[in-house]
Order: structure tokens, then sequence, then C-alpha cells
């Protein structure tokens, strides 16, 4: 007797298909954001190669400077809450695609100051155009994204300021050797890098899709099983704080606070090296633009390796907090380290600083992320990125004032060290018992 076999075909475990799915998102969508970071990062921290330049052409000074710099950042934490509550409104692709085209403009812009004054002002604008767009790529995450993934993402994502930090040396560098048109170098290097910023803009609105239930380049299978996990996850996250369901009563949980102040120190190191650090590299030598690009990009190559090997060892033995306070320590040791020696020896142990600073950076959104409620997550990430950006604004205000008065930055030095201790014990105030990260 013959009989026939009907095979039907075997069905794709839930777990591949998620998999498969997460696979493809991060192929697809942590590239494209990188590019996106390490073009913002330029276009915010490139002022600090032109120092000397706009000094010598239009009177800058160092306190003006330092003001100047620093000002982006004010900006910066005025506009971000409201501008990433616009993108959930207007979805991640309309909106992020409107950030990167307006900072452009502005950063092109800045090629045309005139003095104090305009420049203040340019700085501003900056700060008003790039506003939302680091907590709206964070939120953007937890939207497409598992939890388990999203750590790994981060330290990716945030490698992109790193490697905007190692090219922007050398590229900065090269564009302001350049020199005809009317322009000096300095406005050159701002029209090229923004007009960059401009071009991304458009390859940003045809690759990027606002939901995963938007993602053509998903199967039907894979939408499904990638909404269906996340959206657990942030019930599950919603279940466990039944009292937190406003924006209000979050702003009063002391553990935002804590959030705030661990990012302002973080972002109050971070900063202070980037914009000072050329200054302390042309003290080492004579120098041209090029070379000192060139030992710019040094502290900034050791901190992606340092960044990789946290999150890998946050990853293997989980406890983010104690990670994070490790970073925050070897901060500390490398500022305070610089402060003693002269400037070749500074220059070793801000490299030393890397190492902890950027780590921290990376290693530290997982923890408020687990915390908060769905509901509100958008808002309040972007409350402790501008609050804590607000460390943007002190570091170079600070050192600028400092040199200008007393032709020394070492207090400053003292300070960010101080605060990166205070910042490593009060991060374990963080921990929870159901959701820590």
């Amino acid at each position: 007797m013959n009989t026939v076999s009907t095979t039907a075909p075997m069905a794709v475990p839930a777990s591949s298909v998620l998999d498969q799915a997460v696979s493809k998102v991060k192929w697809r969508i942590l590239p494209l954001f990188v590019v996106m970071f390490i073009a913002n990062y330029i276009d915010r921290v490139n002022i600090g190669f032109v120092r000397s330049h706009l000094e010598k052409d239009l009177g800058i000074g160092a306190a003006a400077f330092g003001f100047g710099a620093g000002i982006f950042f004010l900006a910066y934490a005025l506009f971000e809450v409201p501008s990433n509550i616009l993108q959930q409104r207007f979805g991640a692709k309309a909106w992020l695609t409107r950030i990167m085209a307006s900072w452009g403009v502005v950063a092109t812009g800045m090629a045309f100051v005139q003095g104090e004054t305009s420049f203040y002002v340019m700085r501003f604008l900056l700060g008003v155009a790039e506003a939302g767009f680091f907590p709206g790529a964070v939120y953007y995450f937890t939207q497409w994204l598992p939890n388990r993934e999203r750590g790994k993402a981060m330290a990716i994502f945030l490698s992109g300021s790193a490697l905007a930090s190692v090219l922007s040396g050398p590229l900065s560098g090269a564009l302001l050797q350049i020199e005809g048109g009317g322009f000096h170098g300095w406005q050159w290097m701002f029209i090229i890098e923004g007009l960059a910023s401009i071009a991304l803009c458009f390859v940003v609105w045809f690759c990027l899709d606002s939901h995963p239930r938007d993602a053509k380049w998903l199967t039907d299978e894979e939408r499904n099983e990638l909404t269906a996990v996340i959206a657990a996850e942030q019930k599950e996250r919603d279940a466990n704080k039944p009292g937190h369901v406003s924006a209000f009563s979050l702003l009063r949980d002391s553990r935002i606070a804590l959030f705030c102040f661990i990012y302002f120190a973080i972002q109050l190191t971070i900063y202070g090296a980037t914009f000072w650090l050329p200054s302390i590299i042309k003290k080492m030598g004579h120098f041209t633009d090029f070379q000192v690009g060139l030992f710019n990009s040094i502290p900034w190559l050791i901190s992606i390796a340092a960044m990789y090997m946290f999150a890998a060892l946050a990853l293997r033995f989980r406890h983010q907090q104690m990670w994070v306070a490790i970073a925050l320590t070897i901060a500390a040791g490398g500022m305070l380290a610089s402060t003693v020696g002269g400037p070749v020896f500074a220059f070793v142990a801000i490299c030393f600083a890397g190492i902890g600073f950027k780590a921290a950076s990376s290693l530290f959104w997982p923890i408020p992320q687990a915390y908060l409620d769905s509901r509100i997550a958008a808002a309040v990430i972007a409350l402790i990125n501008s609050l804590g950006n607000l460390g943007g604004f002190v570091a170079p205000a600070t050192f600028g004032f400092l040199e200008q008065r007393t032709g020394s930055i070492q207090g400053g030095l003292y300070g960010l060290a101080a605060a990166s201790m205070v910042a490593a014990a009060l991060v374990f105030l963080t921990r929870k018992s159901k959701t820590a990260a």
C-alpha cells in the first residue's frame, strides 16, 4: 500500500525568530546611529580646535571662549525635554531628520561669527538645534531592542562619540590648513563639517523607521515577536511601579536626582577634557594644527577599547553600579594625576582618565533605563541627559575663567576629580531590589 507523506514545515522557535530580528535591527540601526552621533559630536566639540584662531582673528579670549563653548549646553538643557516629547508625537524618522538638518545649518553658520556676541548666539542656537538627539536615540533603543541587548547597543552607540573624538582631531586639523575663497581655515572647518551633517539628514530620512511595525526589512513573524517581547518587558517594568504614573511623580523620586548628578559628574569630566585637551597638547611643543589633532586622538582611541572591555565585564559579572563606580574612580585618579608634572605628564594622565569617564558614560544608561516607567521614560531620560549635560557648560566656563584669572586650570582639574569620586559613591544608592540593572 502506497502512503503519501505530507510533512508540514517546521515552525521556527520564537527565540530564534527574536534573535534574527534583533540581529537585523543591530546591523541596520546601530551603524546609522553611530554615524549620526559622530557628525553630531564633531559639530559640537570642533570649537575646541579653533580657540587660538578665534582669539587671533576675532579677539575672543579664554573666558569668552569657555562661556561660548559651554552656553551650548544651557540651550540643550532648556529645549531637550520638549524636543523628546515632540519626537513621540511626530515619530523618530521625521524628528531626528529635523534635528540633523537644523544643527547642520547652524554648525555651518558658525563660520560667520564676528565677535563674542555672535559667537554666544550661534553656540546657543546650536544647542537648541541639537536638543533631543541623544535622549531621542536612547529612547529609540528602548522601542527596538530587548533589555538584554540595550547595554551592548549603548556601548556601540556611545563609541560614536569616542570615534568622533578620534576623527575630529585629524579632520579638523587638516581643514584648518585650508585657506582661500575669502575664508580662513577655521571657517572652512565649520562650513565643511556642517554641510556634511546636512547631507546625512537625507540618508536618515530614507533609512530610519519610527517603529518596528514600520520596518519592511523585517518579516511579519520577526516584527510580531520583537514587538511582543519589548511590550511585555515594558509592561513588567510598569507593573513594578504602580505609583509612578506621571512625570511629576517620578521627578520627586530621589533616584532621579541621583541619576542627574551622576551623569552631570560624568559629563563634567568628559567636556573638561574635550574642550581643553588641544590647549594642553599645544603646551607640549611646537605642533601644527594637524599634529595637535593627531595627539588629541590618542586618549579617545584608548577610551574606545575601555568602553568595550567594561561592557563585556558588566555583561559577564552583572553589577552595573559597581562597574560605573570603578570607571568613575579611574577617571578621578587620572584627572588628579594630571595636576602634577608638566604638560606631557598631564596628557598621559588624561589618557588614563579617558579609560574611566567614557566607560562610565556607556555603563550608566542601563541603570535609569531599567528603573523608569515606560509611559514617561522619554521625558525623564531627556531630563537626566539635559541636566547632566550642564556639566558641559560648567567645565569649559570654569576652566576659561580660571585660565584668564590665574593662568592655570589646576583648580578645575581638582574639581573634576572630586566630582567623579562623589558620583562613584552615590551610584550605589541607585540600586533597587527587583529591577536593578
